[in-house]
């Protein structure tokens, strides 16, 4: 892949992301703080975006969402390399519940 194509395909991923989030925070703003990591104050600016504002936005070379997940802990958890045997679905509810900890902390 090219610097063009990588470029491209940034600004693809950051208007998916702004219309994923504005969709998300107009749905269930309390999930979409939740599930987006954003503040409130955030949530309302992505919230009241015109299109055009969308847009121009999205067109610039920086990815503007960013891996919320630090904690080798929960990626392991995600990636079932935390605990051999326990469950898929045991190991993702315990990194939910890890990540709905740090949300609580931002």
């Amino acid at each position: 892949m090219n610097a063009d194509q990588m470029l491209a395909e940034i600004r693809e991923a950051n208007l998916s992301y702004l219309m994923l989030a504005q969709s998300l925070i107009r749905a269930d703003r309390e999930q979409a703080l939740y599930r987006l990591g954003v503040s409130d104050e955030t949530a309302t600016l992505i919230a009241t975006l015109s299109p055009a504002q969308i847009m121009k936005i999205a067109s610039g070379n920086t990815l503007l969402c960013a891996f919320r997940m630090s904690d080798d802990l929960v990626w392991g958890l995600l990636t079932s390399h935390a605990k051999p045997g326990a469950s898929d679905s045991v190991n993702r509810l315990h990194a939910s519940i890890l990540m709905a900890g740090k949300h609580e902390h931002a």
